[in-house]
């Protein structure tokens, strides 16, 4: 399965991550269309070129709307030392539910230039100005629109 078929360029309508697998009529569990955050807390974020791109750090929930505001990336260091934290909007992400990592139609250079997380001080989704840039900068249709 190919999946730049299934991960179309451009701003996406959709509100959520895509998900891919070879065997949709697979029902043998809760995923992976309804799974624990935390199950997908250190999976492989890899782009369209197999490249790792980092692991996800954690899920930050829009609490008031119910969604899923960002995945938070972390690229780079070693052990969560040097590494970096980048907010990457939900939709923008791809869950391969065979390889069990998720994919981002990004190049690693892109990524190593995107804005950053402060460690200490993460911004907040209230902040539309900073959060609209987010999204634009991985050309995604905001989630509250």
């Amino acid at each position: 399965m190919s999946l730049s078929s299934n991960t179309p360029q451009g701003t996406q309508s959709q509100q959520g991550a895509r998900i891919v697998q070879r065997h949709p009529d697979d029902q043998s569990g809760p995923g992976p269309d309804v799974m624990a955050a935390e199950t997908l807390q250190g999976d492989d974020v890899i782009n369209l070129q197999g490249e790792k791109l980092g692991t996800i750090e954690d899920i930050m929930l829009d609490v008031g709307s119910g969604r899923i505001a960002y995945a938070v990336l972390s690229f780079g260091g070693l052990l969560g030392v040097g590494d970096k934290l980048f907010a990457v909007p939900w939709s923008a992400m791809t869950l391969d539910a065979d390889r069990k990592c998720f994919v981002l139609d990004v190049p690693k250079d892109r990524l190593q230039a995107a804005p950053g997380l402060d460690k200490d001080h993460w911004p907040s989704m209230a902040d539309q100005s900073w959060a609209s840039q987010v999204y634009a900068y991985y050309n995604q249709q905001p989630y509250w629109q």
